[in-house]
């Protein structure tokens, strides 16, 4: 069928026509919808253009025909990319705004998981630092003053491991920041972590950061309580 439009590519107008005809021919709601946008194709030039191409009205009576995931599906044929943004509000409209914000991160219910042999992981990606969410929720269960840190790098390996023991005999809590930078210290760390007895301080806990590396212990990932932190996305998240 011949390009009706003097807004849509050739390729883009085929791609559209097909949509649009498997969607009259199998779905009854749709019925008339290649004949109308061959004849008024112009009015659906407007939400192709939009910057805000979801919330724009359909035109004439596919405005309150269509349920709103009917819309969807028509949106679909003419602003892919703006289905996503579409099926959010589909989804706050159906279930709630809350199967839309990502949850907040939970300290507590990590560290319900772990044990005093069981190490807790921050797994970094850039522009995240999870120290501060940390030291709240020690303040929140009272373990504000037995804190312990150390950025790994050169020389730090023996403070590190004296800071490990005093922890598991005082019942500290051990933070070993960006265990990354300390490559060579990794397979003392394994075979800390593969150690740790239940006789150790049940108040004791070992948590590390490390960005992604391949040479991270296998041992002391597969014994840790993991978790991964990504920074936040768009003006309203990094606002919060």
């Amino acid at each position: 069928m011949p390009n009706p439009t003097d807004w849509l590519g050739d390729l883009e107008w085929i791609q559209c026509y097909r949509q649009l005809f498997i969607m009259e021919r199998d779905l009854p709601c749709f019925k008339g919808i290649v004949e109308y946008f061959r004849e008024y194709n112009k009015k659906f030039k407007k939400i192709f253009d939009s910057a805000d191409a979801h919330e724009e009205p359909l035109p004439g009576d596919w405005a309150t025909s269509l349920n709103s995931f009917q819309k969807i599906i028509l949106l679909q044929t003419i602003r892919s990319d703006a289905v996503y943004k579409a099926l959010q509000n589909f989804v706050i409209e159906k279930i709630g705004k809350k199967y839309c914000d990502p949850p907040p991160f939970a300290l507590a219910s990590c560290f319900g998981d772990s044990a005093n042999v069981t190490p807790l992981i921050f797994v970094l990606s850039a522009g995240t630092d999870p120290v501060a969410s940390w030291r709240k929720y020690a303040a929140e269960v009272g373990m504000d003053s037995r804190l312990s840190t150390i950025s790994l790098g050169s020389g730090q390996q023996k403070p590190a491991e004296n800071m490990i023991e005093k922890g598991k005999n005082q019942g500290l809590w051990v933070l070993l920041q960006n265990c990354h930078l300390l490559i060579s210290w990794m397979p003392k760390l394994e075979f800390i972590v593969d150690t740790l007895e239940e006789s150790v301080h049940p108040d004791f806990r070992l948590w590390m950061t490390s960005m992604p590396t391949p040479k991270f212990p296998v041992s002391a990932l597969q014994n840790s309580v993991k978790m991964t932190l990504e920074p936040p996305s768009g003006i309203r998240s990094n606002l919060i």
